[in-house]
């Protein structure tokens, strides 16, 4: 019994355990703050992925609009409602986006 007391009463086994208590609860970089970042970094990475992915479509839109004719005017149309003389367009717009019946 006197070897377990003299044992957890030794300075250098209280010290080590005060220090990694202190590191684990109540420091600036504690467990449950880390593992807080660790999803903030998980969610950024994904957005960093989209948005990459984002501007490859982006680019490959815009050469195919510098380099093709039909694109150009497709565009057009579909955008800024332009028409050839002569023509008639009729503009037909859904409802809400997001409505679904499945709410």
């Amino acid at each position: 019994m006197k070897k377990v007391l003299k044992v957890l009463t030794n300075k250098y086994l209280l010290t080590s355990v005060a220090f990694l208590a202190w590191t684990i609860y109540f420091d600036q970089n504690d467990y449950m703050t880390l593992q807080q970042r660790k999803k903030e970094l998980d969610v950024l990475s994904n957005n960093i992925a989209y948005l990459n992915s984002e501007i490859n479509r982006m680019n490959a839109e815009k050469n195919d609009l510098v380099n093709n004719p039909k694109k150009i005017e497709q565009y057009a149309r579909e955008n800024y409602r332009m028409k050839h003389d002569g023509e008639d367009v009729y503009v037909i717009e859904g409802g809400k986006e997001g409505n679904s019946f499945n709410q």
